[in-house]
């Protein structure tokens, strides 16, 4: 007891003097003085950045004519015991042109001043080099705004309000707006409240708008104001907040892209389209018809039924004048308020009719789909949305055959849209039917509003705009493109589509559908652009292979439910998976295993999980399968990549930079393009001037570099290997005379990438001045005291024991 009672309180000693280190957080709060190091030469304690506690960070943003109107509200808190003063750093937005800037600390304005990109870089690096943390390395290409903080006593608080204006540029059609809200990886805890809004006014009406970084709420005020929303709490936000919104065209047409040509077995490139129709002037809407299936079994007694009236109701009411609809419920029969197509002008007395019934019975699916396939006009676009909360218990009971029975004489222009409830729902011929009709299906688990969610969805496809919608891309040779098939446009709402793409260049795309007046319909949009190379592209949408590759899993994941396992199709998940750092079932060694990547290992865990899902029945119904169902089909469907930062230890494992993802592995960040059996590394020393040289030749090096001192990173046909002092003597330079010297007998730099030379010679950071002996010993005082009362105290409880 006594000898675990001293190593208790000898660790409290040592933890206690190895916290009092400087403090970095949002914007960046760096205290001041560093701690000295010894004259005779002792190597200083490297010191953490995120010892500062952010609160909450809220940023209220409103955009007018193109100008941004940027007011950051957070408050700091300092958990240590002792007080932090020191220099707040902003880092600025990329390509932004600061109008002006305006700091409160604690409702008082503080003077500072605006750092340009040269004197921001300096800075940045001279705080690397002292502190021995890279973080900061990924604002190499930024300005920042720079002011002195007031001491925050110990365990108190500061309330910091930045004010800013900036005027926005515009790339590909499409006005972006990014505030860099990844600096919060400085926070120590995670973040009680992360809200960003925007408010958005144009003299034109504003028609797409999308933000590939965050999910986020959008609410339309009118043609002419948007307002969106990301709020979210308990959370350390690791990428920068990005909108694209656009203007005036009635029929808005976005083309984004991203490629990397030195990318090892991936030249190929990544494009996303944002389509936002609006409906032409001078033609109708589109006239559908709607056919909605009930299902009023006796499971679906009480509040179930009674959302399921609701929306449908929702649904009868907010038809369009030349719209018709059909209505039917279900349980061991079929009931239909008319054998046929009515008028929206019946959609009142269809109402009163549908509130007449009770819920009874078994569930007879195959009965209840067939007759409400037999009514639909194959001249007409015709959506059927169909509800159940149960398994086909009635009739024919068999899914495959159920399903044989409705495809085999299902209508080309039916589009099937399922609403499975609760958990005892057959996923699989739900996901079917919607799939092989052009639909959607959706999940509603216990908890959740049926009513809302069928009211929303309705409210998309109320006013379509043109349907059996296809796009020629001329000479440029695209695949792999999700959603697949093309959906139905509709007028106020927008389409995303994802793709990939081979070499690059310009090109015409010709957008195909038929439009209200039932005639074929082209539009052309000449002179779009796909990036042959995006590396040092300030504003290259580095989010879109991610976004498509989640697609394509979410896409993937979905087949092998429904078709089961094949090899093929899991090596291409595994592949994805570890690339773009997206955990699938298969992959959950990123976040649990950090072997080392390659295709080696790649190779056996698609073996593994072929094994398994042989060896496992596939889940039909029950809670984990439709939660699986739900969230493959979600990501099948993505605007936004999903976030690498998981709780606990996990989030430590695996990071995105830009295009790249990383894991950590034996304690060095490592490329997951990088296999350890067919690429050699070039070794740079951490804090060398080659290392700061690298870091300012490339944006994507520099992040690979800020996640740590060790990191390996595959760049331009390269591959770089940062390491510690320790391996020094291991390490050529890079920066040199100008002597050709071969890549295996010295390195150089990346062929095809010639060194900027603002870049390589970067200005040599000097070392922090040696202390005097005298000061370094009066600095320790307190220190010594303070050690020298806990061991007194050791001494004292153990007398006692």
């Amino acid at each position: 007891m006594k000898t675990r009672l001293f190593w208790m309180l000898l660790t409290a000693v040592m933890l206690l003097a190895g916290i009092a280190q400087p403090v970095l957080a949002d914007g960046i709060i760096i205290p001041d003085p560093p701690l000295p190091c010894l004259d005779w030469g002792c190597e200083e304690i490297p010191r953490p950045m995120n010892q500062l506690v952010i609160r909450y960070h809220h940023v209220d943003v409103r955009i007018e004519n193109q100008i941004a109107r940027v007011h950051v509200d957070q408050v700091f808190y300092n958990p240590n015991d002792w007080e932090v003063e020191g220099i707040y750093l902003f880092p600025m937005p990329v390509d932004a042109t600061v109008t002006n800037f305006v700091l409160w600390v604690d409702g008082q304005p503080v003077e500072g001043k605006v750092l340009d990109a040269q004197e921001a870089r300096q800075t940045y690096e001279q705080i690397v080099s002292q502190m021995r943390d890279p973080a900061l390395l990924e604002y190499m290409d930024r300005g920042a705004f720079q002011a002195s903080i007031y001491p925050i006593p110990p365990e108190g608080e500061r309330r910091i309000e930045l004010e800013y204006s900036q005027p926005l540029t515009v790339d590909a059609g499409l006005i972006k707006f990014v505030y860099p809200l990844n600096t919060e990886k400085f926070s120590g805890w995670p973040i009680e409240n992360v809200r960003v809004s925007v408010s958005i006014v144009s003299p034109e009406p504003i028609r797409a708008i999308y933000s590939p970084s965050h999910p986020v709420d959008t609410f339309r005020v009118g043609e002419n104001e948007v307002k969106v929303s990301y709020e979210a709490q308990d959370v350390l936000p690791d990428k920068d907040f990005a909108l694209f919104y656009s203007v005036g065209e009635s029929q808005t047409f976005h083309l984004l892209s991203y490629r990397d040509p030195s990318a090892p077995g991936e030249e190929d490139g990544t494009f996303m389209l944002l389509l936002a129709p609006a409906q032409p002037e001078d033609i109708a809407p589109v006239a559908k018809d709607v056919i909605l299936v009930l299902d009023r079994s006796g499971s679906m007694d009480g509040e179930k039924f009674r959302q399921a009236q609701s929306a449908a109701r929702y649904v009868l009411e907010n038809l369009n004048p030349q719209d018709r609809f059909y209505l039917s419920t279900f349980s061991s029969g079929v009931e239909s308020y008319s054998r046929w197509l009515e008028s929206s002008a019946r959609a009142e007395d269809a109402v009163r009719w549908m509130e007449q019934m009770s819920t009874a019975g078994s569930t007879d699916i195959n009965r209840a789909l067939l007759e409400a396939e037999a009514v639909v006009d194959k001249e007409r676009p015709a959506y059927l949305i169909f509800l159940t909360d149960g398994l086909p218990t009635e009739g024919v009971t068999d899914s495959k055959e159920i399903l044989n029975n409705f495809l085999k004489t299902a209508p080309s222009n039916l589009r099937l849209f399922s609403f499975g409830v609760g958990w005892d729902v057959d996923t699989i011929l739900l996901d079917t039917l919607s799939q092989e009709n052009h639909g959607l299906s959706y999940y509603v688990q216990p908890g959740e509003d049926l009513n809302e969610k069928v009211s929303a969805f309705y409210s998309k496809i109320n006013s379509p705009v043109l349907t059996d919608v296809t796009l020629d891309f001329g000479r440029m040779q695209v695949y792999d493109m999700f959603p697949a098939p093309m959906p139905d446009l509709f007028a106020g709402t927008q389409v995303i589509i994802t793709g990939r793409y081979k070499d690059g260049g310009a090109t015409e795309i010709v957008l195909r559908g038929t439009a209200g007046n039932g005639e074929s319909t082209s539009i052309r949009f000449e002179g779009q652009r796909f990036e042959s190379d995006s590396r040092e592209k300030a504003s290259a949408p580095t989010d879109l292979p991610r976004i498509w590759a989640t697609r394509k899993i979410g896409y993937l994941l979905n087949q092998i439910r429904l078709e089961g396992p094949n090899p093929e199709t899991i090596q291409q998940i595994v592949r994805l998976s570890v690339r773009y750092g997206i955990v699938t079932p298969y992959t959950s060694y990123l976040v649990t295993e950090p072997v080392p990547v390659g295709e080696a290992n790649m190779q056996r865990m698609a073996e593994e999980a072929f094994e398994s899902l042989q060896a496992t029945p596939t889940q039909v119904f029950g809670q984990d399968a439709v939660e699986k169902a739900a969230g493959q089909g979600a990501m099948s469907q993505a605007e936004v990549a999903p976030s690498v930062a998981l709780e606990g230890d996990d989030s430590q494992r695996v990071r995105v930079v830009g295009s790249k993802t990383f894991v950590f592995t034996d304690e060095v960040w490592v490329d997951t393009q990088f296999d350890p059996q067919q690429m050699q590394t070039t070794k740079v020393s951490f804090l060398s001037e080659d290392y700061f040289a690298l870091a300012a030749q490339s944006t994507e090096l520099a992040g690979a570099f800020a996640l740590g001192d060790r990191v390996i990173v595959v760049w331009s046909g390269k591959v770089f290997e940062s390491i510690t002092d320790g391996n020094a003597d291991e390490v050529k330079p890079l920066v040199q005379d100008p002597v050709t010297t071969s890549p295996v007998d010295s390195p150089t730099l990346p062929q095809g990438s010639p060194p900027d030379p603002q870049a390589v010679e970067v200005p040599v950071v000097t070392a922090t001045p040696k202390t005097p002996l005298s000061a370094v010993l009066i600095s320790f005082l307190p220190w010594v005291g303070l050690i020298g009362g806990l061991f007194l105290a050791v001494l004292i409880a153990l007398k006692k024991k």
